[in-house]
């Protein structure tokens, strides 16, 4: 796999618009690498889903993102992550990363009381994903999981700094904050938009683990494992597709990532 493919772009994809938050952190820490992105915004959410659906749905959006030469797979998605990763992984002929076990990891690294905290689509809670892959780290550590299925509809309608939002965030993390909870998982790519919010709720006391911030550091290690970093110093591009509504989504890309989008296009990925 090495040398002629390090200047290949990295193929990032996701339900919607929440990973756009992994597609900045890549951009902020690897700024040579080129991003192909698929949000996936005619079938959002994944969250209330079903598995095989989740699974039938990764498989096109891989076979899409093949097409454009991508070198690697970022599954920006924590519902995808924890319902088709390892399923589709062993099919495709390229490293692919998800974002639960980078989470998990930072999570279980950050913990002193050993209760770490997830919140999450249902599909993601209701998987029991983070609970599996954090007691393979450390089998003494108990997992708190909650859905927190309003927050991201409320963030994908720019409501974040809403009265209604810390409403939702009291309704929802009520009872962590009473918890012996110290380390709280994101666990859905929306959530690092909510990241601020939540920390002035829950606290100092709780941590809060990023793993779109992790997955970024985990792409970087994976990369440099398989010979495949892009050496280029020049600034890299970032190529967006959707799958509906192009101008919503380019206008929110524009209000988080680092560079400056001019252009999405839509992609019929149903033919894939």
């Amino acid at each position: 796999m090495a040398g002629q493919n390090n200047n290949a772009p990295v193929g990032v994809f996701d339900s919607g618009l929440g990973g756009l938050t992994v597609a900045r952190e890549i951009m902020r820490q690897l700024p040579s690498e080129n991003i192909v992105y698929f949000g996936d915004t005619a079938r959002v959410p994944y969250g209330s889903k079903s598995k095989d659906t989740i699974v039938y749905f990764s498989r096109q959006i891989v076979e899409f993102l093949k097409t454009k030469q991508v070198k690697a797979i970022v599954v920006a998605c924590n519902t995808a992550s924890a319902l088709a990763l390892e399923e589709i992984k062993d099919e495709v002929d390229l490293p692919m990363i998800g974002v639960v076990k980078p989470g998990a990891a930072a999570a279980a690294a950050t913990t002193k009381t050993g209760r770490v905290g997830v919140i999450g689509t249902r599909a993601t809670v209701e998987s029991g994903i983070y609970t599996e892959v954090l007691k393979e780290i450390d089998p003494s550590i108990s997992v708190i999981g909650k859905a927190c299925p309003l927050f991201v509809p409320m963030v994908e309608e720019g409501m974040t700094e809403h009265p209604v939002m810390m409403e939702m965030i009291d309704y929802y993390l009520r009872f962590l904050k009473k918890s012996d909870v110290d380390s709280l998982v994101l666990g859905c790519t929306h959530y690092p938009l909510l990241r601020s919010q939540i920390a002035d709720y829950l606290g100092s006391r709780i941590t809060l683990v990023n793993p779109a911030y992790e997955t970024a550091r985990g792409l970087k290690k994976l990369l440099e494992e398989n010979n495949l970093l892009n050496r280029q110093k020049e600034q890299a591009a970032a190529n967006l597709y959707v799958s509906d509504l192009p101008e919503r989504f380019k206008a929110f890309a524009n209000s988080i990532l680092p560079i400056d989008i001019d252009r999405v296009k839509t992609v019929n990925v149903e033919q894939y």
